[in-house]
């Protein structure tokens, strides 16, 4: 992660993808509405970024610069905070008086906070990790190549060739910057280097790297992708030649070169955990809440939060244990829950695909109920895989990904099966509506499919109403009929409990100067959660300060706006149309979020009270 915080309000793409010297807007002034003009700024302001971004781009479904990696130099990102600096300036010059309509006004004030948040960040660009277990250059560059870059022509090909061979100035370039940042007092903890060095290691598994071994994750998926072409097999058999040279020559050199880098900064690397002990780490920190909560709450607010929430599901998952028959307090419960053999699938392909029918299954059993909660459903398709082999040992739980722009990708949920003892199976109904349906997958789909409004809002972000969303609809799928195993509905609360605990234990890192051994302490204490997975979790945070606490505080929101426009609305709320006031918009801050409801809220009792 070459910045250190991945801004969820950013536009687009987070800072660290944004690429080479940034281009000054032009915009050929002419006569026209001041909405229109607003949005050709933006357009401009998408385009001048697109091209600084070939990442950006083949994320978008553009092949601009398709063989080409991102500038990941502090010079680059220096130009590129400057160009946005300056695009947030030209627009408040030219449009802060402007007469604007809502939807621009709000397209306006997004823009803004967005920037705004992208350069409280930057300040503190030098505190972020480039090599860690979860957001790692040495596994971002081979995911990229494998979920990314699509190859459907020879052209496709020649560039993801392009790639593999840009790969080593790439490396080499995030090398010098960790390095950089070494100097100065900025390294994970000791124990995350074996991850990364383990993950650059299994990049380099497998032909051609080694003899008389299967193909490596690169390799494979170059053949698989270039054996879908329609051309001559002379064609397709030069263009694997050339995949191959590349791995040999700039890939493999490349990670021995990471390997040896991480392998001597290891030496280095102290054990504590909380970015408390940075020089500015307070500061950091803080920063980090406020941008992923898009809330002025203090670690201490936080922290307190996360206690009271842990004690009102443990109080839930009580009426689950009588339901069943199970005598004991909270904590037996829970023990007996977390050692419960019967939830846990085998390790191993039968297992896997197992995991991946279950998952399908509970997509496709909540599908026939979601118009009667949702106005508007993606067009775009979504599928369920496991996390690739090369970078399962670090990677976390599970993830979505976005659909392509074009159509051209799917939206994808992400499931870790590594280690099954990790996933049981009464997690997974709550997992597949999060990050699928009624979830990410609905969310960032309808973001994505949005018309008429700005790129950066429909490829942006905000933490703490994405993530928000997607905890708000595991409880939602119980609405709607779905959890009729009370053991899937303890599996539910224990996923909502995890979120809970994050408030508690990630400020108690980053702020109250816990290990990471303390925070996995509270929660083996207070969950039921896998073992494996609780200090995974807590990997995790360590190394992402700040991110985990969106989840709750965001759910606690839009619950709290439904609550309101219930009690207001009466008989007239409607929950289709209050999904869509909090979809319609695409990705908000909290506070923005709110003014929507409210609003809603004023102009139905207004039309209530119409003769």
């Amino acid at each position: 992660m070459r910045y250190p915080l991945l801004l969820a309000a950013a536009l687009l793409l987070p800072a660290p993808l944004l690429a080479q010297n940034a281009a000054p807007i032009v915009l050929v002034e002419t006569a026209v509405p001041a909405d229109v003009a607003l949005a050709n700024f933006f357009d401009a302001y998408d385009k001048a970024q697109l091209a600084r971004s070939p990442q950006g781009q083949s994320y978008r479904g553009i092949k601009t610069d398709y063989g080409k990696w991102n500038d990941g130099s502090d010079a680059a990102a220096i130009a590129n905070h400057a160009a946005d600096m300056q695009a947030l300036a030209d627009m408040r010059a030219r449009f802060a008086n402007a007469n604007l309509n809502p939807d621009s006004r709000l397209s306006y004030r997004l823009f803004e906070k967005a920037m705004l948040r992208r350069d409280a960040g930057f300040r503190y660009r030098h505190n972020g990790y480039v090599f860690d277990q979860m957001n790692g250059a040495q596994s971002e560059y081979p995911a990229f190549l494998i979920n990314i870059h699509g190859v459907r022509s020879k052209s496709d090909a020649e560039a993801y060739v392009s790639r593999l061979r840009g790969i080593a100035a790439a490396l080499d370039q995030d090398i010098a910057t960790s390095k950089t940042r070494a100097k100065a007092g900025v390294m994970p903890p000791k124990w995350v280097y074996p991850f990364v060095i383990s993950d650059a290691r299994n990049v380099l598994k497998g032909a051609p790297f080694e003899t008389g071994a299967g193909d490596s994750a690169l390799l494979a998926d170059f053949k698989a992708k270039v054996a879908k072409l329609d051309i001559p097999q002379g064609e397709k058999d030069a263009l694997v030649a050339a995949a191959n040279a590349a791995l040999l020559t700039s890939v493999k050199p490349a990670y021995e070169r990471l390997i040896t880098a991480m392998t001597a900064q290891e030496r280095q690397a102290g054990t504590i955990d909380g970015v408390w002990r940075f020089k500015d780490g307070a500061e950091y920190y803080a920063t980090n809440l406020a941008n992923y909560t898009t809330t002025n709450m203090t670690a201490e607010q936080i922290h307190t939060l996360g206690l009271a929430q842990v004690e009102r599901i443990h109080g839930e998952m009580l009426a689950i244990a009588k339901q069943v028959g199970f005598q004991g307090d909270i904590k037996a419960f829970l023990a007996r829950m977390r050692d419960d053999k019967s939830f846990i699938l085998p390790d191993g392909d039968a297992g896997k695909a197992e995991y991946l029918s279950r998952a399908n299954a509970f997509l496709a059993d909540i599908g026939p109920k979601l118009p009667n909660y949702f106005a508007n459903l993606p067009k775009s398709p979504v599928v369920v895989k496991a996390v690739e082999p090369f970078r399962e040992q670090s990677a976390g739980k599970a993830f979505y990904q976005s659909p392509a722009e074009d159509g051209s990708r799917p939206g994808t949920v992400y499931v870790n099966l590594y280690k099954m003892i990790d996933m049981p199976t009464i997690e997974i109904e709550p997992l597949i509506y999060h990050e699928g349906m009624p979830g990410h997958h609905l969310e960032r789909a309808n973001s994505t499919e949005l018309k008429n409004v700005p790129a950066f809002r429909r490829f942006g972000g905000f933490t703490a109403y994405s993530e928000g969303w997607g905890l708000y609809t595991e409880k939602l799928a119980k609405e709607m009929g779905q959890y009729r195993d009370p053991y899937s509905d303890f599996g539910r609360l224990q996923l909502e409990l995890h979120r809970a605990i994050r408030l508690v234990v990630d400020t108690g890192i980053h702020s109250k100067r816990w290990s990471k051994e303390d925070a996995a302490r509270y929660t083996r204490e207070n969950s039921a959660d896998p073992l494996g997975g609780i200090d995974k979790a807590m990997e995790r945070y360590t190394v992402y300060p700040g991110q985990a606490t969106a989840y709750m505080v965001g759910r606690l929101k839009i619950m709290e706006l439904r609550d309101r426009a219930q009690k207001a609305l009466g008989p007239e709320f409607d929950i289709r149309d209050f999904h869509n006031v909090v979809l319609k918009t695409g990705a908000v801050p909290l506070d923005i979020l709110e003014e929507n409801v409210d609003a809603w809220i004023a102009s139905g009792i207004a039309a209530a009270s119409e003769p």
